[in-house]
C-alpha cells in the first residue's frame, strides 16, 4: 500500500487520538501501585521500582523531559512534524527514551507519594506528548523501511546474527545515554548495507515498542504494527499468486490453467515458509521480545489469514467434484509434489506457527496433507484397477514390448522417485493379503522374520498385477513360441526399469535375480518351440554312417525345417540387446555344432554338381549369418544388404 494511503489509514479523524486520553484517569492508573486498567490482549505495564526522589530531582527530571519532549512535539513544532527523531539523531532518540523512562519513574513515585500533585498532572501531559511522538516514530520507521523490513531481508539473517547485531546497535553508555556513529558503523561491518539498515530499524522499533508497552500504550503501538505488517504479508501472497478459490472455480479451470495454479502454489509454499512467514516471525520475536502475549497476538493477526489461504488450497483442490478436474483426473505426481512441499516444510511450519493461537494454521496444513495422501492412495488404486480391467486383445507384432508394460513401468518407476513421501502415505494403508500372491514372488519383499516396509509390499504387488495381466495378454498369440518370447521381452523390460529406478531398492536383488531366471526360462521355452523342429531334423549321432538316400532326406528335412523356422521368426523382435544376443547365441550353440558335424561328414555322400547344390543348400556359416539377422526391430537396424539377399533366397 502506498505511504500516503497508510498515513491516511492511521491519521484520519477516526483514528485513536492522544487528545482522548488527556484527562482520562486510565492513563494515570497505569502508574498506580495496583493497576486497574483491564487487559486481555495486552499485559499490564511493567511497574518501575519507586525511587526516593527529592523535590529537586523530580523538578529536574520533569524540566529536562519537557525540553526534549516538547522539542519533538509535532503539534507545536513544524520541524518536529516533518522530521524523524530516530532518523535525525540516534543519540537524541536514546535520550528521548531515557527521558520517558525517568518520567515514568517519577510518575510512579508521585502516584504513591503525592497523587494530587501538580507535577503528576504535568508529567502525565508530557507523557502523552511523548507517546504521540513515539507513535509517529513507530509508524514512520515501519512505513519508510518497508523495503528493509520485508520478510526476505529479515529472514536472510539468522536469529543469532540478529542478536549479535542488536547488542552492537543497542548498547550505549549508561551514564550518558549516548550512542556514537562509530557504534552504528561497527554493527554493520560484517553485514550488507540492506541488512545493516534492517538491523537498525528493527532495534529502533524494539526500543519504541518496549517504551510504549511499559508506559501503557501497547494498544496504539500494536494497532500500527498489525496494520502495516499485515498489508506486507497480504501483498506478498498476492505477488506469489496465492488466491482464494472455491471447488467450483477449480472445477471449471482448463487443465493448463490449473497446472499453472499448482506450479505457482508450489513455488509460493517454498518462498512463503522460508521467507515471508519466517521473516515476519523473526521480526515479531525481536520487536515484541518483552511481551510474549503481544508477540503472539501480532503474529497471529498478521499471518493466520494468509497462511490458512496458502495451506487450504490443496484441500480445496482435492475436494473438486467435477469430472474435468476431479482428484481422479489429476496427475498423481502433482499431488505428490504438493504433499512433498508441505511435508518437507512441516518442521518449519510447527516452529513458525507454534503458538496456541496459530493452531488452526497447523491444523489446516495437516488436513491438506491428509487429503492429499488420501487422493494419492485413491489414484494408486485406480492404476491397479485400470491394469486389472484392461481387456484389450491386441498384442504387439513379433512378441515385442506391450504398451501397457511401458506405461505401467514408467508410472511405477516415477512413483518411486517419491519413495520417502510414499512411505509416509502408504504406511497406514492395509497391505494386500499375502495368501493371494504366489509365494515365490514375495520371498524377497516379504518375509516372516523381517516384514518389508509397506511401500515395498505395495510396489511388489503393483508389479505383480502388471505381470499377471501380461500373462493374460500372452494368451492372445496363436503361436505359443511367440507368446513365450513376448513374456521374456516384457519381463526383461520390467526388470530393466526396476534396475534403473528406485524400485531396485524397494524390491531387492533377490526379486531381480528370481525374475531374471524367469526370463531365461521363457527364452528357453521359446527356443524349444521355435527351433526344436530344426534341431530334431538332425540325427542324434551326426557322424554315424548312413546311406546317400538317408543323407539326402536329412538334408532336405533340415533345409525345410530351418527355412520354415526362419521365415516364421524373421518378424520376431527382441528389443533388449543383451537378451537378443543371448537367444541368438543359445540357438546357434544348439544348431551349428551338430549341423557342422553332419555337414562335414555327409556333404560329399549326396553326390556332386547339381545334386549337391540341390540338397545341401545351407552351410554351417549360413546358420550363424541368418540368426544374426533375427530379432531386430525396424528402428534398431542390424540388417545388411547381404543378409537381406540371403533372406530373399530362402
Amino acid at each position: 500500500m502506498p505511504t500516503k494511503g497508510m498515513r491516511s489509514l492511521f491519521f484520519h479523524s477516526k483514528a485513536p487520538s492522544f487528545a482522548a486520553y488527556s484527562s482520562s484517569p486510565a492513563r494515570l492508573s497505569a502508574f498506580s501501585s495496583s493497576p486497574s486498567r483491564p487487559s486481555i490482549s495486552f499485559p499490564t505495564p511493567r511497574r518501575v521500582p519507586v525511587t526516593n526522589f527529592t523535590e529537586a530531582m523530580i523538578q529536574e527530571i520533569i524540566e529536562n523531559g519537557a525540553v526534549l519532549i516538547m522539542k519533538w512535539n509535532p503539534d507545536t513544532s513544524t520541524y518536529a512534524k516533518v522530521t524523524s527523531l530516530f532518523y535525525e539523531s540516534k543519540n537524541e532518540a536514546r535520550q528521548f527514551i531515557r527521558c520517558v523512562t525517568d518520567l515514568q519513574s517519577v510518575m510512579h513515585y508521585l502516584v504513591q507519594e503525592e497523587p494530587t500533585s501538580e507535577k503528576l498532572v504535568h508529567a502525565q501531559s508530557l507523557m502523552q506528548v511523548a507517546m504521540k511522538r513515539l507513535q509517529k516514530e513507530f509508524y514512520q520507521i515501519l512505513s519508510m523501511n518497508r523495503a528493509h523490513l520485508d520478510p526476505e531481508s529479515v529472514s536472510t539473517r539468522s536469529r543469532s546474527s540478529l542478536a549479535s547485531t542488536r547488542s552492537s546497535t543497542s548498547d550505549y553508555d549508561e551514564d550518558s545515554g549516548a550512542i556514537t556513529d562509530d557504534d552504528v558503523k561497527f554493527a554493520g561491518d560484517a553485514i550488507s548495507e540492506v541488512e545493516h539498515v534492517s538491523a537498525i530499524a528493527m532495534n529502533d522499533l524494539k526500543l519504541i515498542a518496549e517504551c510504549m508497552i511499559t508506559s501503557g500504550y501497547a494498544k496504539e503501538c500494536v494497532h500500527i504494527y498489525k496494520t502495516i505488517r499485515k498489508s506486507i504479508i497480504d501483498e506478498g501472497m498476492y505477488k506469489l499468486r496465492v488466491e482464494r478459490f472455491s471447488s467450483s472455480q477449480i472445477g471449471k479451470m482448463d487443465r493448463e490453467v490449473l497446472d499453472f495454479r499448482i506450479t505457482s502454489w508450489l513455488s509460493a509454499v517454498k518462498i512463503s515458509i522460508s521467507t515471508l512467514f519466517d521473516g515476519e516471525r523473526i521480526l515479531c520475536d525481536h520487536v515484541f521480545a518483552s511481551s510474549a502475549s503481544i508477540l503472539e497476538s501480532c503474529f497471529t493477526h498478521i499471518s493466520s489469514e494468509a497462511a490458512n489461504l496458502l495451506f487450504g488450497f490443496p484441500q480445496v483442490l482435492v475436494a473438486v467434484k467435477s469430472k474435468k478436474n476431479s482428484p481422479s483426473s489429476l496427475d498423481i505426481f502433482r499431488l505428490l509434489d504438493m504433499y512433498t512441499a508441505i511435508s518437507e516444510s512441516w518442521p518449519e511450519i510447527e516452529s513458525i506457527f507454534g503458538f496456541e493461537s496459530t493452531a488452526a494454521v497447523r491444523s489446516q496444513a495437516l488436513n491438506s496433507l491428509i487429503k492429499l495422501g488420501e487422493s494419492v492412495r485413491s489414484l494408486i488404486s485406480d492404476f491397479e484397477s485400470t491394469v486389472q480391467k484392461d481387456s484389450s486383445k491386441s498384442v504387439p507384432t513379433g512378441g515385442g514390448i506391450h504398451d501397457l508394460t511401458v506405461r505401467g513401468m514408467n508410472y511405477l518407476s516415477l512413483l518411486t522417485d517419491y519413495s520417502n513421501i510414499l512411505a509416509d502415505i502408504i504406511t497406514d494403508w492395509p497391505c494386500p493379503a499375502k495368501s493371494t500372491l504366489p509365494e515365490s514372488y514375495f520371498d524377497s519383499p516379504v518375509s516372516d522374520n523381517a516384514p518389508a516396509p509397506a511401500i515395498s509390499v505395495r510396489m511388489a504387488w503393483l508389479v505383480l498385477v502388471l505381470l499377471c495381466k501380461l500373462d493374460d495378454k500372452a494368451k492372445h498369440y496363436k503361436d505359443i513360441a511367440l507368446s513365450y518370447l513376448f513374456l521374456a521381452n516384457n519381463l526383461q523390460y520390467v526388470i530393466s526399469k526396476v534396475r534403473s529406478s528406485n524400485l531396485q531398492y524397494l524390491l531387492g536383488e533377490d526379486w531381480i535375480s528370481k525374475h531374471e531366471a524367469k526370463v531365461r526360462q521363457f527364452a528357453a521355452n521359446y527356443e524349444k518351440l521355435a527351433w526344436g523342429n530344426v534341431l530334431s531334423s538332425l540325427p542324434e549321432n551326426p557322424t554315424a554312417p548312413i546311406s546317400p538316400e538317408e543323407a539326402r532326406l536329412i538334408f532336405r528335412n533340415f533345409n525345410f525345417a530351418f527355412e520354415q523356422a526362419y521365415r516364421k521368426q524373421r518378424m520376431s523382435v527382441v528389443p533388449d540387446p543383451k537378451l537378443r544376443d543371448e537367444i541368438k547365441v543359445s540357438v546357434g550353440q544348439k544348431l551349428v555344432p551338430v549341423y557342422r558335424e553332419f555337414y562335414d561328414t555327409h556333404r560329399m555322400t549326396v553326390g556332386g554338381g547339381r545334386n549337391a547344390a540341390l540338397y545341401v543348400r545351407i552351410t554351417p556359416e549360413d546358420i550363424g549369418n541368418h540368426l544374426s539377422d533375427l530379432f531386430f526391430t525396424p528402428a534398431s537396424g542390424g540388417s545388411s544388404s547381404s543378409a537381406l539377399s540371403r533372406r530373399r533366397s530362402l
